[in-house]
């Protein structure tokens, strides 16, 4: 294989660590690996399925679809543990459900009527675990007034500032890197309750890469933070390490799969796209 190419389907704060961690691949590996951005993610996605991206790193509702239907030749290379203390050094992360800093609501439970954004319909963390959580507290049918589709959780946070809708729940990861960014946000925006944890999204391979490389990419994914090198990239990634994957680590979101598709977001379940 002449070389590799290496794709995220995240959100934007994981560009600057793909990319770098690509660059750790070449060096390591004596290898020319491209780091694939310049295309919509869904995009970046739709090459991986069909063999033109080799690594991706993809959000956990939609590897759990593709393994499960048998559409995808892949397994998983390794998992991501954030930083931060919330994370307990755990591949894991949350659903922060925000409002502006001025809104009249104080807990989920009361955003009954409101409108809601969420990033995208196969966003675990924004869209998924919402309706999961619903399930849980017995709410099937109509809990929101309107609902809207952002197209990313950093425009579900616009729509929030500007008051085009009430509330959506953002990846804790992406918020705290949004926080870092602008700490203005900070005095604009309240996170009210938060929903979770759920399994972090993983990093996949495809089986076309000769096993052999597919261990050695696993490798220096999990030695990464035992090296200065390595450990400088993951502190910009907001990493603490990468961990070993199993497949049965994402059971808990096939189950709030299962209680999702049970849910109507609203009465008549119309959403909205446009701007705002």
């Amino acid at each position: 294989m002449p070389g590799l190419r290496l794709a995220s389907c995240m959100a934007e704060n994981s560009e600057l660590v793909c990319r770098l961690i690509a660059a750790h691949f070449a060096a390591k590996l004596d290898l020319n690996v491209e780091y694939i951005s310049a295309i919509p993610w869904q995009e970046r996605e739709s090459r991986f399925d069909r063999g033109e991206i080799e690594i991706l790193w993809l959000c956990g509702l939609p590897y759990v679809d593709k393994i499960d239907s048998r559409r995808a030749n892949m397994e998983l290379l390794a998992v991501p543990v954030p930083a931060g203390e919330r994370y307990q050094d755990q591949p894991i992360y949350f659903s922060d459900v925000v409002v502006r800093r001025d809104s009249r609501f104080e807990s989920f439970a009361q955003l009954r009527a409101a409108a809601w954004a969420f990033n995208e319909p196969r966003s675990h963390s924004g869209y998924n675990v919402v309706r999961s959580h619903l399930a849980d507290i017995g709410l099937r049918h109509g809990f929101f007034g309107e609902i809207v589709e952002s197209g990313a959780h950093s425009v579900s946070v616009e729509m929030i500032l500007t008051g085009r809708v009430d509330g959506a729940a953002i990846d804790s990861t992406v918020l705290e890197w949004l926080l870092s960014q602008r700490p203005e946000l900070a005095r604009q925006i309240r996170v009210i309750e938060t929903i979770g944890p759920s399994p972090i999204p993983p990093w996949v391979v495809s089986k076309e890469v000769p096993e052999k490389r597919r261990r050695e990419l696993c490798t220096l994914l999990l030695g990464m933070h035992r090296e200065t090198f390595g450990r400088d990239i993951l502190e910009r990634g907001r990493l603490r390490r990468f961990a070993v994957a199993q497949d049965g680590d994402y059971d808990p979101i096939r189950a709030m799969s299962r209680k999702a598709v049970e849910v109507s977001l609203t009465e008549n379940f119309m959403i909205q796209h446009g701007s705002y």
